[in-house]
């Protein structure tokens, strides 16, 4: 028999070492080198032969290949068919990521149930919770789960040969959810469930699995303390789709947003609200993320963002306080904190309105994060607003890109940023004056400007720094 051996392989690009270092010699990553118990290769005669040789593929000329237009199958779920770009893919493997208790198992729980519904037949095995907890789940849903077959179990090669096998009235397979991959392992491999190398043969294994029967398999990951999903890196390279459900415990919705997807766009996101029954589609995402906005004081500002292909409208919100210490504060939520202090560096050289005797607070409504430029105009105007406690135009929208000398950029996708606000109500518009479309929205008013200071003087007033 073979001996096992211990090596060390980077959670980030898979390299291997044979001691533990702090850092990755091959991605340059820091103290991403985990453990890992592995076997050594047979050495027996026969087996080094077959390693030898190998047998010749068979090749074809790429322009006979011939496509099928496969139908994707839907769940009724109108957010997660439309994050997953039209509905779920047969034969693919969809990862699903996201912190404890934000709804994973919930939400697979009703697809689970929809799809049986549905006439697919599904298995969902649970490694982490018993029989009788998934059917206290399922008993408070909205959907009726009662048909989906269930397995308890950890071996990978226990749930494949279920898998396999016809369950129900023998029908087969066509959907496979696993909750979740960090407690599967496989016994080709020493370790515990868990770790580097039984995450990464166990995703493997369920690949192959899913592209030679053509069974779908959906696949739920741990997210760790920096935000990425727990196991190697290599686990959101092998699987098609990779999805995070993100969201804030304290509130009612949740967001499904789509990282990685071989068969859509990326960046797609889905809303969700989470109420006893289960989780609820949002239509209206932007109804939702500006629904509490009545009476506007100071320091809020409106823009429209672009989730892959959806214009989504979002609140911005700042505060400028006195500092209560030596040292003020600047605190971001929603945005990067480097991002902030780069614009409160242009409010203050482009703009005049200096904080360096303030506090500074920015938040994001609803808990959404935003990572694409066009946000800055709103960030900057409620900053100032916020300085000079004056509220800006109540139904006004901001877009636009802010570089370091004061001067507003455009947009990408303007017509589609502004018909979602003038359908929410928005009448006023700042933009890039480059960023004019030729005709606005409705009766909506199209205020185009060029430098920072010119914003500031039209919303807050000229004399105000």
């Amino acid at each position: 028999m073979a001996k096992a051996k211990t090596v060390y392989a980077c959670t980030e690009c898979g390299a291997q070492y044979p001691k533990w270092a702090g850092k990755c010699d091959s991605c340059g990553a820091w103290n991403t080198l985990a453990e890992e118990v592995v076997a050594a290769a047979p050495t027996s005669k026969r087996t080094a032969a077959r390693a030898a040789g190998g047998v010749a593929g068979a090749t074809v000329a790429l322009g006979t290949v011939t496509s099928s237009d496969t139908p994707r199958w839907r769940t009724g779920l109108d957010e997660f068919d439309f994050v997953l770009g039209g509905g779920i893919v047969p034969g693919s493997m969809v990862l699903v990521g996201g912190e404890p208790g934000i709804g994973k198992s919930t939400l697979l729980l009703q697809v689970a149930a929809r799809l049986e519904a549905a006439g697919q037949p599904t298995l969902y095995v649970s490694g982490e919770e018993s029989a009788l907890q998934v059917r206290l789940r399922a008993d408070r849903l909205a959907e009726d789960a009662s048909a989906v077959s269930l397995l308890t179990e950890t071996s990978l090669e226990t749930i494949l040969a279920t898998a396999a096998q016809p369950v129900g009235n023998g029908r087969k397979v066509n959907c496979l959810i696993i909750d979740s991959i960090q407690t599967v392992h496989t016994e080709l491999l020493e370790g515990a469930p868990g770790n580097v190398g039984q995450v990464r043969e166990c995703a493997a294994r369920l690949m192959r699995f899913a592209k030679d029967t053509s069974t779908t398999v959906f696949v739920i990951g741990h997210v760790t303390k920096g935000g990425g999903i727990a196991g190697p890196k290599t686990l959101e390279h092998i699987v098609d789709t990779v999805l995070y459900f993100e969201g804030d415990g304290t509130l009612d919705h949740r967001v499904l947003r789509a990282t990685k997807n071989r068969f859509g766009s990326v960046d797609e996101i889905g809303v969700f609200r989470m109420v006893g029954a289960g989780l609820i589609p949002v239509e209206n995402p932007s109804a939702l993320f500006l629904g509490d906005r009545r009476d506007v004081a100071s320091g809020s500002a409106v823009c429209a963002l672009m989730e892959g292909t959806r214009p989504v409208l979002v609140e911005v919100q700042a505060l400028a306080a006195k500092a209560g210490f030596g040292t003020p504060q600047r605190v971001a939520n929603g945005i990067d904190s480097r991002r902030l202090a780069l614009l409160l560096a242009v409010l203050d050289k482009r703009g005049g309105f200096s904080c360096a005797q303030l506090d500074v607070f920015c938040n994001i409504v609803g808990g959404m994060r935003v990572q694409e430029p066009s946000v800055d105009l709103a960030i900057v105007a409620a900053l100032a607003s916020s300085v000079v406690d004056r509220p800006l135009p109540a139904q006004a929208i901001f877009l636009g890109e802010l570089g370091l000398g004061g001067e507003v950029r455009p947009v990408s996708q303007v017509e589609r940023r502004l018909a979602e606000a003038a359908k929410l109500g928005m009448t006023t518009a700042y933009l890039s004056d480059r960023a004019l479309p030729r005709r606005a929205p409705g009766d909506m008013r199209l205020i185009g400007v060029r430098t920072l200071t010119e914003v500031l003087q039209r919303t807050v007033g000229k004399d105000a720094a």
